[in-house]
């Protein structure tokens, strides 16, 4: 699992291997997600700090589970979801518009 830190702070962790994670943090679609995602009224990201990837502490691939095992207690339908690529913030995101985010 891989880990995005934003200028060291830990924000998000995916399943995803280290190049589809890179991929990912550093698209520009998941960095305007970063400046218009919230988190305790200021955006993710400012546009600027750095963007870092790394393998993931056990603490966060631990919170990662965590995520995910409350997320299939709430969903009704059994799906096959081996080709996902699930990513979870570790930090608080304030409500989050459905228009603002790209995916």
């Amino acid at each position: 699992m891989v880990t995005l830190e934003i200028a060291g702070k830990a924000v998000a962790v995916t399943n995803a291997d280290e190049d589809q994670a890179r991929d990912l943090f550093l698209s520009k679609s998941f960095k305007d997600d970063l400046m218009s995602f919230k988190s305790e009224g200021r955006p993710l990201w400012d546009g600027s700090a750095a963007l870092t990837t790394r393998s993931a502490s056990e603490d966060e691939i631990d919170a990662f589970n965590e995520a995910l095992d409350e997320e299939e207690e709430d969903e009704d339908e059994d799906f096959d979801g081996d080709l996902d690529i699930d990513v979870v913030f570790l930090v608080s995101i304030d409500e989050i518009d459905d228009s603002a985010a790209s995916g």
